[in-house]
């Protein structure tokens, strides 16, 4: 998207069921299992670029011997760096024992990272800083086995002060900024009594089905355990992501379906969703069962997943984005009127280009129609340089704006800042014809329209165009994220903004302050969590009316050229991605009690001028 959100992170697990002399003697080398861990980040490295972690968990360590260990990194390029550091342990040992990567054991027990356990995490920093601290996985050791653990996910908790209370623990300074502190907390507490109960083993679906019944949000995570056993857990709506894969070498699991799928080169169909509400335990001995954790409620996968953050490679999320695309088409012909032969079409930016294909698809099928009822009304009355001129009629697409990704913005000052920030993106010269063509650019979505404004619009305006039409495959977001997206505060976005103006247009400011004393009743008698109070400052208004005014908002001062604004419907959404209906963005119908009380808290929060997050 034009402006850029920070958002969810990535999970990558794997448990290797052979020896490592196995791998070494198949793939030639000892190595394999932190190859593929490497892959699968990589092929996610979209999901999180704040930081990175891995854990590992050794077998079948003599006592006495570490059996857990970490690196964790949030220099500029982290996965490379963690590999680097582990390449670096391999590296420095072949210097004095040349012959290592060919023993197995000896590798094992000199590479710290080398265990048949792997987990693996991409962080965005949602909640907490970005200090390498708050990077995932985080740890708990123990004397005993049982009760060391590294756990990471994707996730956000709008609980967390609860589940402090609910284990009566006293969080510190750094606890209190993590979500993922207090679900450590949480599990951690709860597989240590039920060792200390049962003879020092621990039941892991019992332990989650206590634990996960206190967590309020979306999440998927994974967690190592020192005795050998370990999880990946999904939410009970399925909000976040989870897919996983098994054969007889390897149990893998990971946020997004394609990465696994390039990094074992298995078919679409191997590669398994984890269900909302269930959990992958595997135990000791490699042994895996799909375990129902929570009763599934429903289905509210995050729909952002398929317009945005998961990468295009996966065949389903390639047709969706291309689907919200074409069902674009129509609005837009009707629009332009029709006009394609002075209409050019082209997206803004590379994220929207596979909706950009799909726009231009309903462009062409109109186009055919008409080529095909034009050349039926000729009967015989044509020339061959007649029909050459019609069949070879096409649809108008350039690449009109480049980002140029070199460029840095190192003017702190606002006026000088705003001047820079209009060169980000350049422009194709002689691609318009000036005051007669309509310009068409997508965005896969419009959050706060800032780029827009100060970038994208006043740069396409240079090519003066008769009109500019902004286009955006998501709906309008009106309402905070609080599962996993870093979009938590109301004036970051447009929607919001010309929804104020517009009561300040119709005199009906009233509203607005009706809605705040209520928020602030709601807090005050502990019912903030019960409704979406903020939907009655959107009532009044059509999505058209809302479109319009964020046309005016994201207009530069001294631009003449007319610009509008079209988004998607939530219905062509919901058509476009049928399995991933979480929408809370745009509708605001929260999939958990902690949605209603975070945006009526964010509300809140604007109306006094805290710039907080609203959880």
């Amino acid at each position: 998207m034009s402006d850029e959100i920070k958002h969810e992170c990535g999970l990558a697990y794997i448990r290797l069921r052979k020896p490592l002399s196995f791998y070494l003697e198949k793939y030639g080398t000892v190595l394999y299992g932190l190859n593929k861990l490497y892959l699968l980040m990589e092929k996610q490295h979209n999901r999180g670029q704040d930081g990175a972690g891995v854990a590992t968990v050794k077998l079948n360590v003599d006592n006495g011997y570490e059996f857990l260990h970490r690196i964790r990194s949030n220099a500029q390029h982290p996965i490379a760096d963690i590999f680097a550091q582990i390449g670096q342990q391999v590296g420095d040992l072949e210097k004095y024992l040349p012959e290592i990567q060919s023993n197995p054991e000896l590798m094992k027990g000199h590479v710290p990272m080398l265990g048949e356990l792997l987990l693996g995490h991409l962080r965005y920093g949602t909640q907490g800083k970005n200090d390498v601290e708050f990077c995932h996985p985080f740890i708990k050791r123990n004397i005993e086995r049982v009760k060391n653990m590294a756990l990471a996910g994707n996730f956000n908790l709008v609980n967390t002060k609860e589940l402090f209370e609910a284990i009566d623990l006293e969080p510190g300074n750094f606890q209190k900024q993590s979500d993922l502190a207090a679900m450590m907390e949480v599990v951690h507490r709860y597989i240590a009594e039920d060792a200390d109960n049962n003879n020092g083993e621990a039941n892991i679906a019992q332990v989650l089905k206590r634990a996960a019944s206190l967590f309020d949000g979306g999440y998927t995570i994974g967690g190592l355990l020192g005795n050998g056993k370990s999880f990946v857990l999904r939410d009970e709506h399925g909000i976040r992501p989870a897919y996983y894969y098994a054969d007889e070498e390897v149990i893998v699991a990971a946020s997004e379906r394609a990465s696994i799928r390039t990094a074992f080169n298995v078919g679409e169909n191997e590669v398994k969703e984890l269900m909302p509400g269930k959990s992958l335990i595997v135990d000791e001995n490699g042994e895996f069962t799909i375990v129902q954790i929570l009763e599934p409620k429903e289905r509210r996968a995050c729909s952002f997943e398929r317009i945005y953050f998961s990468r295009g490679g996966d065949e389903k999320i390639y047709r969706e984005r291309i689907a919200l695309g074409y069902h674009l088409s129509e609005r837009i012909l009707n629009e332009i009127d029709a006009d394609l032969k002075n209409t050019i079409f082209s997206y803004i930016p590379n994220t929207a280009e596979v909706a950009f294909y799909g726009l231009v698809k309903g462009m062409e099928d109109y186009l055919n129609k008409i080529k095909v009822q034009r050349i039926l009304s000729w009967g015989t009355d044509f020339t061959p340089e007649k029909l050459e001129e019609m069949v070879n009629r096409k649809i108008r697409q350039e690449k009109i704006a480049i980002k140029d990704v070199k460029m840095r913005t190192f003017i702190t000052a606002d006026a000088g800042r705003n001047e820079m920030v209009q060169h980000v993106y350049d422009i194709t010269y002689g691609t318009v014809k000036k005051d007669e063509d309509t310009l068409v650019v997508i965005d896969d979505s419009i959050v706060r329209g800032t780029t827009l404004k100060e970038s994208i619009v006043r740069m396409l305006a240079r090519l003066q165009p008769k009109k500019i039409i902004v286009v955006s495959s998501a709906p309008q977001i009106r309402y905070p994220d609080c599962y996993g997206i870093d979009m938590s505060r109301m004036g970051d976005f447009i929607a919001f903004r010309a929804a104020l103006a517009l009561h300040k247009d119709g005199g009906t400011e009233h509203i607005i302050e009706e809605v705040y004393q209520r928020c602030k009743r709601y807090h005050e008698e502990n019912k903030l969590h019960t409704e979406n109070l903020v939907k009655e400052i959107y009532a009044p208004f059509t999505t058209e009316e809302i479109s319009a005014k964020i046309a005016e908002l994201i207009t530069p001062e001294g631009v003449s050229v007319p610009i509008q604004v079209i988004y998607q419907t939530i219905e062509d959404l919901h058509d476009s991605c049928p399995t991933n209906t979480g929408d809370w963005y745009f509708t605001g119908n929260y999939p958990t009690h902690g949605g209603n009380r975070v945006v009526n808290k964010a509300f809140i929060n604007y109306i006094e001028g805290n710039n907080s997050r609203g959880y």
